[in-house]
């Protein structure tokens, strides 16, 4: 973990609203210690080692070959480096809403998933024209048509392997609006009005889902932006607390309390 006196690292695209790269050429700045992107990252780590691992938002997932992994922007990440084999996608927030289904990434971004080999072979033959673009032309038109066969093929891939249902992308359309409102509407009748059913159904849908309600999806969404905060940002208990649209300092210590089962000054002081 990093000092919690310090900021949390933003990475941000420096020149290019596209950059591709290798795990094994030139990443290391890229993935040094902890850090936050204001980017999409799309990780496909074709060659992994006995103990490699990320992490993501207080989570360690362990990596295997031909595994993908979509962040999303501001999720905090940390991975080190053994000599993986594989590709680093870098791309704009405009142009990943282009390309991709930006609700299914929205939050917690797409944990590691492995590509079936006939997809792998598609998404090789993607990956080696776009290489051949970005170092040759840099022509964003096609480099844009390239990534977003390349994401059709991997979300593809992903909700094959979920079998979305009907409930299941309404809940996806829940987490978008979460995502867009959380710091200010708090409240289940506000989502399911946005979402034209009502709050008994929608409370139904997300039980049989994702076994939890609508209250607590919010919640959860507080939290995690707020242990993010309290871990690595610099910020008192009480900017938190307004940051994150409590007007009252103390509710939210019992609000995080409740939830976490020890003080927000508690957890920032274990970091």
């Amino acid at each position: 973990m990093m000092n919690s006196g310090k900021p949390i690292p933003v990475h941000n695209l420096s020149y290019q609203d596209f950059q591709l790269t290798t795990l094994e050429n030139g990443c290391a700045e890229n993935f040094n210690d902890i850090h936050r992107h204001n980017f999409y990252e799309i990780l496909w780590f074709l060659e992994t080692k006995k103990d490699s691992s990320l992490e993501l938002d207080f989570e360690t997932y362990d990596l295997i070959d031909n595994q993908i992994c979509i962040l999303a922007p501001g999720q905090v990440f940390n991975m080190k480096l053994q000599g993986e084999k594989g590709y680093v996608f870098a791309i704009s927030k405009e142009i990943f809403q282009e390309i991709c289904d930006v609700e299914m990434v929205l939050i917690d971004g797409i944990k590691p998933f492995q590509l079936a080999l006939k997809v792998k072979n598609t998404c090789e033959s993607l990956v080696a024209l776009m290489e051949k673009e970005y170092h040759d032309e840099y022509r964003m038109n096609l480099l844009t048509s390239y990534l977003k066969s390349f994401c059709i093929v991997i979300t593809g891939e992903l909700l094959s392997q979920e079998n979305i249902s009907g409930d299941k992308q309404r809940i996806q359309e829940l987490i978008k609006l979460i995502e867009e409102n959380y710091l200010l509407e708090k409240e289940t009748p506000f989502y399911a009005e946005k979402l034209n059913i009502s709050s008994h159904h929608l409370n139904d849908i997300v039980r049989l889902g994702r076994g939890t309600t609508v209250k607590k999806m919010i919640a959860q969404r507080l939290l995690l932006e707020a242990k993010r905060e309290l871990s690595f940002g610099t910020c008192t208990v009480k900017e938190i607390a307004f940051k994150l649209g409590f007007n009252d300092a103390s509710y939210f210590s019992r609000f995080f309390k409740k939830h976490i089962g020890k003080s927000p000054e508690s957890f920032k002081s274990e970091k």
